[in-house]
């Protein structure tokens, strides 16, 4: 245990300092001794070590003084490089040991025998911690910053940062000792600078050191100590700071009589908060116990509770910080406290689910014993916080319970917590890693001590004038940066310039604030000095509520979730939220010497500059005092703030904002109503709802903890015919039920707002999903649209016409009529209900044309689109007995009654050939409407016209099966399979037009003036007409659609080889593509574009693309658009597989001729549809999955291609191949995009080289004369084992079986890998036929082919019109098979081994070929599936050692065989299974038996590896 000896007298240290100082001999050498570390390097006469493979290796970096410290010596060191791959920092300390006899540990915390280590801000002696909260932390030291260790005279330790003491550390150190310095973890590069005394006056022999200097250095040692400070049981217990800067420095000696109370109170005691060792199952400790993890974070969510070692203290601070986060789980991190003794609690899965004695904070509410008591305990929710977070909690003298979020203190959670509690953290979903933070440095203290004044006003909690930088009276109150900056920044200049030192190595921590509050109208302007062309993003800038003084600043300011508002890019972020996505000049384009600029005007609202030209209103209701923020990031590397504002044109008023009237943000004047909408949402709302970009958009807050009180309403009433009209921005996947709509007769200003509008009884209606509701109550259900299935990007508007009718618009579609007889002012009512978190008001909102008022939607109001070049449909003559056709069949009128008024299309539809129709005639005085679908009947097997015999209506046609839509359900053949789809059919109007469309996934889809509503019906038939029913109030139509000239194939581009298919096609899959080959239009040439990603250099006329650096900054477009119908194609040049992932294509809706390109596609969030891996995704969010090949296992030599078809469907071809619709609704112009990320470094368009070519596939290859269909290859020079990891293990496995090669087919092109990523890429589909007649069989996917060689070529011929069938087998009967070249029946068979498993040789365990048979079967059993075949009663499984990995694997064998038709006889399965073991085949048809020789070839040798 270590003591600290009370100092000597004041005066008498000087004596005796100077006395020692004078008899003194020569200096010690400042060198390092020549034994070190394994990883250590010294040069520089042995002054300068460093560690190598600094980013593969984070310890053995131990180095120690050549000689040992001379009393009062300071051994001085400065960090020279650090990196960031690490966490953790220098340590630094002293040792008894001998460096000359030293077996040197990894790391400086393993020497024992008399050591003692500064790390972090701990002090461990022999390993052991024996003080928390000590002086500096050391893991916070930057690249140049000095660092010393001492041993004074009294025998203690003494850690000095920058020259500054920080205080005794320990006490009764021994008198021979080296200086230690471990190059851990960030810390790379060190050089001793010097090991002398220190200057006379700044050594302080005392344990509390320079206490005169904590206001300004935060240096103090040993400051952690329960009771130092008498009379302040608050500060002490919370960590020691000093929450009054003038008590905190005693003068003269009076520091010294601190010492007895430090050495009692805190340096013998190790009472440190710290885990406790008992912890949930999932749960892993390090860091002495002060950093907890939970293992497998992407397998398991739960169990990961955690304790503290003892109960907190009143006032004492519990808290950690978020070291790690997954993006995975719902939910993230919570904390509290129990009653528990954490050594006799079973831990629970979850802490809430404790049912007593435990309050724990979860999102943003407080759960008691498991069970909320506050659901809306503070406005921060603990599921949004970042990673670098900070959450504390503390138990107050009171017994109120407080927590803390980054320091601000959230008031009392809890009033009466009881008197011993233990500190809890579950690591719940998101949170895998936190760690406790302890006092280390002055700012933290002043933020702790200080939290409960943090407010968001500044004016709040602002420093005491002993801290504050007070302004002389005589100079004039300049902005200036504030000193307390970002970890990577630092302030030069007087103030007036700040920079990042070392931009070239990291890209963030560069954030600086203003020293003092803006001033109302007053601009704050910086220059961009100096940037570095390497990161992506740039400078941002903004305003913040936040006191720098008190504020622990963020990795980057967009991370703050209160009081902020920032400019970033073209956008504006308000806490951590995009409010405008498209404002003013991009700050990620300015170069050096650029201008950027923020003023708050005295109404609140907050402007930009860029260059000295205002960018228009960004936010509203902005508070006063703001100050100034400026984020180095990325490229910015140094900014200085301009104080001449000449150039900067004076601001203009609301009502003329001239060229800012362009922002987005621009607020129009009211008195221009007739020309300009002014329409908002009123400043009085919901109080989950917030309101921002001048009342144009309103979001709520905490939208994944809370889900409804997040009501707007509009900022006056409607008028007669005006639409209202918002688009979603934004939406989670958390909640069921979504936006409600609707109006409102009640005043904002009297409206107390419910959670949710349906709760309202009175003047009030709604669109809640379906249901139309007045009141609260439900009036009507089925309404045309479903709020509840809207999506990001969908507009919803609501009209009050002039008769009192209430109507809603979906994205410009007039839903019909929802109620009448609304009183003449109502306000519109927005409810950002469950799944809805974020709106916008549309540049739609205004008044509508008349006929649009009164809901008479004509050809006029939705221009009907120009058809598509061809000639038009028409209609068959065969249809029903009240219909008359007209115009050659291009029109119907229905003559009387309101039935029998069914009529087909003339010819079957093709696959995605839309047949729509244009209503022209209704008559009100029927119900119901028109009626569409698909049907299989062909109108030329009805009997001649009048077809009385057809039924009356279309939902009572079911002689073949037919698919409609009748009003909003979905019916196939009557029998309803879906309700409430898409907008009811029942509100169409004259001018409306309906279409129906059978796609290429065998899905119908339903269009209602010109908008796809999706699928309706899904295993539709491929030979289908069109089928309408002029039912009930639709008495006349016209078609206004057309057919194709061309047929569907002939209209796609041509494949690389259009008479080539994969593995199983055969002879009626090579006619069809030969028949399909038609001579195709000039295609557009396609380029590339100059302007890309920073890494990608052009080649070859801009036909090649090369990645030249890194793994990222990689995208490119081509110059021209896309065309309709047009393939471009481009091959894959060369891959790294140093990285891993690796391209992602697809086309963005946009010129690219201006685009900022980000570091990678996946971040392009505007018109942007991306193929990725095997996903889809639309403006970063995944719409589809499972689509198509991964790309990321496409081999060098795969050509890839896009393709938009005439409908506006994005393709993706793979070698050729349609890999079927990716993504809908493709604009017009469009640009294909490339991305070479990870592994892919180049690709060329087609002609860019002539190698190209080479990979050109050719017709089907013939083995022996037997016809094998082979996929497309790579070049010659790519070996295709390497192109596949799994085929190339198999092969490693068929290497291990020694087999002769003599039986293989020489040409590794016929050998055929069918996991999933190969035959996807190869376009395989699951079954074909074979032989004559012809028979299925399966494709064996998940195993891998080795082609055998075929003797008698002169009856190869007469295979072809065999069967395809498996055989599974086991390793030690594949030689003797092979030998005797057919399957064989005996002892050798499969059927008759018994598996006993032994060690091989060769590194697998095999059956022995010679054990006694189970039984004997005189027949062979084949299958045409390997779901069967493949099974471990017939291909048992064998264990290997994979040569090249060492890893163990276990492998399956069989053989591919062809079958003589006649034979064999087949038969049910021989298992016994019950269960269908393949979808194609019935168990009772599941096994070939034979008993003749010579009707079974060998075909291929398979393999599976698991």
């Amino acid at each position: 245990m270590l003591t600290v000896a009370p100092p000597a007298a004041g005066s008498g240290e000087c004596t005796a300092h100077t006395a020692t100082s004078s008899r003194r001999p020569a200096k010690m050498a400042a060198e390092l001794h020549p034994r070190s570390g394994k990883l250590i390097g010294l040069s520089n006469s042995n002054r300068t070590a460093q560690r190598n493979q600094p980013v593969q290796e984070f310890n053995h970096g131990l180095v120690l003084s050549r000689e040992p410290l001379r009393d009062r010596d300071v051994f001085t060191v400065r960090i020279d490089k650090k990196v960031n791959s690490w966490s953790g920092s220098i340590e630094i300390g002293v040792t008894a040991l001998d460096p000359a006899a030293l077996d040197f540990p990894s790391s400086a915390t393993g020497l024992k025998g008399g050591s003692w280590i500064v790390s972090g801000c701990s002090v461990l002696m022999d390993g052991r911690s024996v003080l928390e909260e000590y002086g500096r932390d050391l893991d916070q030291l930057a690249e140049g910053d000095c660092v010393g260790i001492q041993r004074n005279s009294q025998g203690e330790l003494h850690l000095w940062v920058n020259g500054q003491d920080c205080g005794a550390a320990a006490s009764g150190l021994p008198a021979r000792l080296w200086a230690v310095v471990d190059l851990y973890g960030k810390c790379t590069q060190i050089t001793v600078v010097s090991c002398e005394p220190p200057p006379p006056g700044t050594e302080a022999e005392g344990p509390w050191g320079a206490l005169s200097d904590v206001s300004t250095r935060g240096c103090v040692g040993g400051m952690s100590s329960s009771g130092v400070l008498a009379g302040s049981s608050d500060l002490a217990s919370s960590g020691g700071g000093a929450g009054d800067s003038s008590g905190s420095s005693p003068a003269g000696g009076g520091g010294a009589t601190l010492g007895p109370a430090l050495a009692s109170g805190g340096v013998t005691t190790n009472d440190a908060l710290l885990f406790h060792e008992k912890c949930g199952t999932l749960i892993k400790l390090s860091n002495n116990n002060k950093t907890a993890e939970r293992r497998r974070p992407l397998d398991e969510f739960n169990n990961g509770v955690v304790m503290t070692n003892r109960p907190l203290r009143h006032n004492e601070m519990f808290e950690i910080r978020i070291d790690k986060l997954v993006d995975k789980w719902s939910g993230s991190i919570e904390i509290g406290v129990t009653t528990h003794n954490p050594n006799n609690l079973d831990y629970p899965a979850t802490m809430t689910n404790l049912r007593s004695g435990t309050i724990m904070m979860s999102g943003c509410g407080i759960l008691t014993n498991g069970k909320g008591t506050r659901r809306e305990y503070c406005e921060f929710s603990l599921d949004e916080l970042q990673e670098g977070d900070h959450i504390g909690l503390m138990r107050k003298s009171s017994g109120a319970l407080h927590f803390y979020i980054n320091g601000i203190d959230q008031g009392v959670a809890a009033s009466q917590t009881p008197a011993v509690v233990y500190g809890v953290v579950d690591l719940y979903g998101m949170a895998v890693k936190v760690t406790i933070v302890h006092n280390h440095n002055h700012s933290d203290r002043l933020r702790r001590n200080n939290a409960i004044m943090r407010a968001l006003s500044p004016d709040v909690g602002r420093p005491r004038p002993a801290l504050s930088l007070t302004p002389d009276p005589e100079v004039p109150d300049r902005l200036l940066f504030h000193p307390n900056c970002g970890q990577k920044a630092a302030i030069i200049g007087d103030g007036r310039t700040a920079l990042r030192p070392h931009a070239t190595d990291d890209f963030n921590h560069g954030v600086v604030l203003s020293s003092r509050p803006l001033r109302s109208n007053e601009v704050f302007q910086v220059r961009i000095d100096k940037m570095v062309d390497k990161w992506a993003g740039s400078i941002e800038i903004g305003v913040t509520t936040h006191n720098p003084a008190y504020l622990q600043l963020p990795s980057t300011m967009t991370n703050l979730r209160s009081g902020t508002w920032m400019m970033t890019g073209n956008g504006v972020m308000h806490n951590g939220t995009t409010i405008l996505d498209e404002y003013g000049h991009n700050l990620d384009r300015l170069k050096a010497g650029d201008t950027v600029g923020v003023v708050r005007k005295d109404d609140g609202s907050l402007h930009f500059f860029v260059n000295g030209v205002p960018q228009g209103p960004a936010a509203w209701n902005v508070p006063p005092s703001v100050y100034a923020v400026v984020d180095l990031y990325g490229q910015a590397a140094q900014a200085t703030i301009m104080d001449d504002m000449a150039d900067l044109p004076p601001l203009p008023d609301d009502s003329s904002e001239g060229p800012a009237a362009t922002s987005p943000s621009s607020p129009c004047s009211v008195g221009g109503a007739s020309a300009v909408n002014d329409l908002r949402f009123h400043q009085l709302h919901g109080t989950n709802a917030v309101i921002t970009n001048g009342g144009r958009t309103a979001l709520r807050q905490n939208c994944r903890s809370e889900f409804n009180d997040a009501i707007v309403i509009s900022n006056r009433c409607l008028r007669d015919g005006e639409l209202f009209e918002i688009v979603i921005q934004k939406m989670v996947d958390r909640w069921s039920g979504s936006i409600e709509a609707g109006v409102t007769a009640i005043r904002p200003e009297e409206l107390e707002f419910p959670n949710t509008m349906t709760d309202i009884d009175y003047d009030t209606w709604m669109l809640s999903g379906t249901a139309i509701m007045q009141d609260g109550n439900t009036m009507r259900n089925n309404y045309g649209c479903d709020l509840d299935s809207l999506t990001t990007g969908s507009r919803i508007g609501m009209m009050r016409t002039a008769s009192g009718d209430l109507h809603y618009y979906i994205n410009g579609v007039d839903q019909g009529m929802a109620c009448a007889g609304l009183p003449p002012e109502v306000y519109a009512v927005i409810d950002l209900y469950g799944q809805c978190v974020q709106v916008s008001i549309t540049s739609s909102s205004g008044p509508l044309d008349n006929s649009l008022c009164t809901s008479n939607i004509t050809e006029k109001s939705f221009p009907i689109q120009s058809p598509v070049a061809g000639v038009a449909h028409r209609l068959h003559s065969k249809h029903g007995k009240n219909v008359v056709l007209l115009g050659e069949g291009s029109q119907a009128v229905r003559m009387g009654g309101y039935t029998h008024g069914i009529v087909f299309s003339a010819k079957e539809l093709k696959t995605d050939e839309l047949f729509e129709v244009k209503i022209d005639e209704v008559d009100e005085q029927w119900s119901g409407s028109l009626h569409v679908g698909l049907t299989t009947l062909p109108p030329a097997e009805l009997p001649s016209c009048p077809t009385g015999a057809l039924c009356p209506s279309l939902p009572q046609l079911r002689g073949r099966v037919t698919w409609l839509l009748a009003g909003t359900e979905v019916r196939r053949n009557g029998v309803l399979q879906r309700q409430n789809y898409g907008c009811s059919l029942d509100r169409l109007m004259v001018g409306n037009r309906v279409g129906v469309k059978r796609c290429s996934d065998d899905t119908m889809h339903i269009f209602i003036d010109g908008e796809d509503m999706g699928p309706a019906a899904t295993a539709v038939a491929k030979n289908v007409y069109a089928v309408l029913d002029l039912y009930g109030r639709v008495t006349a139509m016209s078609i206004v659609s057309s057919t194709v000239l061309e047929d569907t194939e002939s209209s796609k581009a041509p494949s690389l080889s259009s008479d080539s298919c994969s593995e199983g096609e055969e002879e009626h899959s090579l006619v069809r593509g030969r028949g399909s080959s038609r001579a195709a239009p000039v295609p557009t040439v396609m380029t590339f574009l100059e302007n890309h990603g920073k890494n990608i250099q052009l080649s070859n006329q801009n036909l090649t693309a090369s990645r030249v650096s890194s793994y990222n900054q990689g995208l490119l477009v081509t110059v021209q658009p896309l065309p309709r119908q047009q393939l471009f194609q481009f091959q894959i040049d060369r891959l790294n597989l140093s990285w891993t992932s690796s391209l992602s294509l697809g086309v963005i809706g946009h010129s690219p001729d201006r685009l900022n390109f980000p570091s990678t596609a996946c971040c392009l969030k505007r018109s942007a549809w991306l193929l990725q891996r095997d996903s889809v995704f639309h403006n970063s969010l995944k719409i589809c999955e499972n689509y198509g090949p991964n790309l990321d296992t496409c081999p060098e030599g795969t050509i890839l291609g896009l393709l938009v078809d005439a409908n506006g469907c994005l393709h993706l071809y793979v070698n050729g191949i349609d890999q079927g619709v990716a993504a809908q609704d493709i604009p017009n112009p469009c640009y294909p995009l490339i991305d070479l990320y990870g592994q892919c470094e180049q690709v060329c368009v087609p002609g860019g080289r002539e190698s190209c070519c080479q990979g050109d596939m050719e017709k089907a290859d013939m083995v022996d004369g037997i016809k094998e269909s082979v996929c497309w290859t790579p070049p010659p020079e790519v070996n295709p084992n390497k192109t596949c990891e799994y085929q190339a293990l198999c092969s490693r496995f068929k290497d291990l079986l020694t087999l002769p090669d003599g039986y293989f087919n020489e040409d590794a092109k016929f050998n055929l890998c069918y996991c999933e990523s190969c035959h996807k890429l190869r376009g395989d589909e699951p079954y074909y036929k074979r032989g004559e007649p012809p028979r299925d069989y399966a494709l064996p996917f998940g195993w891998c082919r080795f082609a055998l060689r075929w003797p008698h070529c002169e009856v190869a011929n007469g295979y072809k019109k065999w069967h395809m069938a498996y055989h599974g087998t086991s390793v030690g009967s594949l030689r003797r098979i092979l030998d005797h070249n057919q399957i064989l029946s005996g002892p050798s068979s499969i059927f008759s081994v018994a598996q006993v498993k032994v060690e091989g040789q060769n590194g697998y365990s095999e059956p022995e070929e010679n054990s006694a048979p189970e039984r004997e079967v005189p027949k062979v059993q084949l299958s045409p599936t390997m779901r069967y075949s493949g099974l471990e009663a017939f291909a048992p499984k064998v264990q290997f050692r994979d040569p090249r990995s060492q890893r163990y694997y276990h492998a399956q064998v069989a053989f591919q065989v062809c079958v003589r038709p006649g034979s064999y006889k087949v038969g049910p399965q021989s298992l016994g299974a019950s269960e269908a073991l393949d979808p194609r085949f019935s168990n009772a048809e599941m096994e070939w038996i034979t008993k003749e020789k010579g009707g079974i070839l060998l075909y291929g040798l398979l393999i599976r590896v698991e």
